[in-house]
């Protein structure tokens, strides 16, 4: 245990001034390490690489589940860290932390210039999912608009004027032709 301790600490020391006025480099504890690649917050990626206990005769622990990177999709994270995880992998037994940044630094222009794409195809599946979530919600506010309340007098005279179906009776709305007649006085005779 105490040769990964010396190891770890001449690494660090090692980080500190290769990495030192960096600001994109990170140091959260003596074993746990960030770097940024990319300009822009929505153009870049963040990588912590922790280092377990027998490190370097293990791999480190890389992430990319972090909040700076929440806008990403979970496969291209993946992806990414597949690869580290083969460049770590080559590197056993010796100091890593360093080449792991370096190999995303090399290779970062690839992954970030796909960052762009990646989000236009997001944001258009969750506008879908909205549009049809949007739809269902129409339908069913419309539905509710149609329904009107009506008084007991109203639906009284709608009961007394229609049949038991609920439709008017036939010839509900003509005209009393013989009162109508009669009104209008035709000089019909006989």
């Amino acid at each position: 245990m105490e040769e990964y301790k010396e190891l770890q600490e001449e690494e660090v020391e090692v980080l500190k001034s290769i990495y030192e006025g960096d600001s994109f480099f990170n140091q959260l504890s003596d074993t746990c390490f960030q770097y940024k690649y990319g300009e822009e917050d929505n153009k870049s990626v963040l990588i912590e690489v922790s280092w377990p206990e027998k490190y370097p005769s293990e791999l480190p622990h890389i992430n990319l589940d972090l909040f700076h990177n929440s806008f990403l999709p979970d496969d291209f994270k993946q992806e990414i860290k597949e690869k580290l995880v083969e460049q770590a992998s080559d590197l056993l037994d010796s100091a890593m932390t360093y080449s792991i940044f370096d190999w995303m630094k090399e290779n970062g222009d690839d992954y970030l210039s796909r960052i762009p794409e990646l989000l236009l195809i997001k944001k258009k599946c969750e506008e879908i999912k909205n549009n049809d979530g949007d739809s269902f919600d129409n339908t069913l506010r419309v539905k509710k608009e149609k329904k009107e309340q009506l008084t007991k007098a109203q639906k009284r005279k709608i009961t007394s004027q229609t049949n038991y179906k609920g439709e008017h009776e036939r010839g509900w709305d003509w005209v009393d032709v013989v009162r109508h007649l009669s009104q209008t006085g035709t000089g019909v005779q006989t």
